[in-house]
């Protein structure tokens, strides 16, 4: 099952944001999600250092490529960071929370 990790590529035009789609027989968990978009980070950023050096070594001439994928890679960091700080404070709101 391919899942795509892209928060906006889950969002189609002139979806409304109420509607749910039906979930298959092989639900994936919230630790194989996290695990994945963890990994699709690393690998944006393996792709931005890799294009970094080849422009370093003159295998690649243009230097936009290597600053849009800098860019992907330190916005998907961004974002997980942010996801982070959310799930953090989510946790220590609940542990505030009296029984």
């Amino acid at each position: 099952m391919n899942i795509n990790t892209n928060p906006l590529a889950m969002i189609q035009p002139g979806q409304r944001i109420t509607e749910q789609k039906p979930v298959d027989d092989q639900s994936v968990g919230f630790g194989d999600l996290l695990k994945q978009a963890i990994d699709e980070v690393n690998s944006l950023d393996q792709q931005s250092s890799d294009m970094k050096t080849k422009l370093v070594t003159g295998q690649i001439d243009d230097i936009a490529q290597v600053m849009i994928a800098a860019e992907k890679s330190n916005i998907a960091f961004q974002l997980t960071l942010q996801i982070r700080n959310k799930v953090i404070e989510a946790y220590q709101e609940i542990m505030r929370m009296q029984i």
